[in-house]
């Protein structure tokens, strides 16, 4: 056992905080100018822009107390995605934060912000423990940050978990941005085959197979919750392929509720959901029952890369489709089998779909490896951050 002292946040903290929502609408926000960090910005070890705004000036000197320093840790504090953090990304600087999202600052001398980051992915679990049994729900306070309790070796100990750990999830990064590349390789394939030119159209309908939606079994029945199959929400559209759901459900869950199942490489779109969620688009890598709050598109395999990037990239036009309808904020089954897209032609159809299948697979591929470098992370995470490894030979 590698020797650790135990010490407060509070004492290793230089910084702990979090900001406030800008007055004033949307005459606050900007085009550019000051990023505002908000909760979906904050992901499990990663920093997305999806969804970051800006700030004028004025708005961000009344948020200077929570300016926003390189390799900050951001740490959710309240909702869904309460206890997700990672290190705020330096490209985006200048930044403040809201007040969903707190800094978590080490003290230079003391202990290293990545450091921080882990031991915060490590202790999740008790985080979200605290957080339900808070007085506001789903929500975790400065106190609870201040008083949690963290084990720190030397500053050299610590660089040299964060090294072991760093190595793993720096590959993670490699993975994702891969997949990125070639997700944006067939958007510009399938730009160039089906420009946007006066054509006939067609509906979503015609080219699907099936459309519907899922349900929900009762949550407060344990009987229908944790078992062995996938079950996906409307708010797990913000991975554009699925290759795991967040909950599973038995097959009593099953049996008595009005869940569907989907399966693997159908298209999966949020109907509702808080936020930027309702109009998201992704494929399914895996077979996953659905709730009430996703459709589901069924369509013949050399039709589906067609609608899948046409689809995902109609994202604005999806919403606006629902908030003009009488069901507020919502998208039907209806509503998307009515969804106009351009009648293609069969060959460029053929093409496409040759193409984009075998993206789609070296896709498939990344995440699968990614699925597996997560759970080694994840494995060694307590080991390290316990100190019941030594990693005292490693050679920096």
């Amino acid at each position: 056992m590698v020797k650790m002292a135990i010490v407060k946040f509070v004492e290793v903290c230089e910084k702990i905080g979090s900001g406030a929502t800008p007055r004033g609408g949307k005459e606050a926000y900007s085009d550019e100018g000051i990023s505002l960090v908000r909760s979906q910005n904050v992901l499990d070890f990663s920093f997305s822009s999806d969804g970051l705004v800006h700030i004028n000036d004025e708005q961000a000197k009344k948020l200077k107390n929570v300016e926003l320093h390189p390799d900050d840790v951001l740490l959710n504090i309240t909702g869904d995605s309460v206890a997700r953090a990672c290190i705020m990304d330096s490209s985006f600087l200048p930044a403040r934060v809201n007040q969903h999202v707190a800094i978590v600052r080490g003290k230079k001398e003391l202990v290293l912000n990545s450091y921080i980051l882990y031991y915060l992915q490590w202790k999740k679990d008790y985080l979200l423990q605290l957080a339900s049994a808070g007085a506001t729900r789903n929500a975790l306070t400065k106190g609870m940050i201040e008083q949690l309790d963290i084990n720190l070796p030397s500053l050299t100990e610590q660089k040299r978990i964060v090294a072991v750990l760093d190595s793993i999830q720096q590959k993670i990064s490699v993975n994702k941005k891969i997949n990125d590349n070639l997700y944006e390789m067939v958007n510009a394939y399938y730009t160039s085959l089906f420009k946007e030119n006066d054509c006939e159209m067609t509906t979503v309908g015609i080219y699907a197979e099936r459309i519907y939606s899922g349900g929900t079994p009762m949550t407060s029945n344990a009987a229908y919750w944790n078992g062995t199959f996938g079950w996906f929400s409307s708010g797990e559209t913000r991975n554009r392929f699925v290759i795991s759901t967040e909950k599973t459900i038995t097959q009593a869950g099953i049996d008595n509720s009005s869940t569907k199942l989907a399966t693997k490489y159908d298209i999966v779109m949020a109907s509702a959901g808080q936020g930027f969620t309702r109009g998201q688009t992704s494929m399914l890598l895996i077979d996953t029952y659905v709730n009430q709050s996703v459709i589901v598109i069924k369509s013949e395999r050399n039709i589906l890369p067609y609608l899948f990037w046409n689809l995902a990239n109609r994202y604005d036009e999806l919403r606006a489709i629902s908030d003009s309808s009488s069901i507020r904020g919502s998208l039907t089954t209806k509503m998307i089998a009515a969804f106009e897209i351009p009648l293609a032609k069969a060959q460029s159809l053929q093409a496409f779909a040759d193409f984009a299948w075998s993206v789609i697979h070296q896709i498939e591929n990344n995440l699968l490896e990614n699925e597996r470098l997560t759970a080694l992370r994840d494995s060694l995470l307590p080991k390290l951050m316990s100190g019941e490894i030594d990693v005292s030979d490693i050679q920096l």
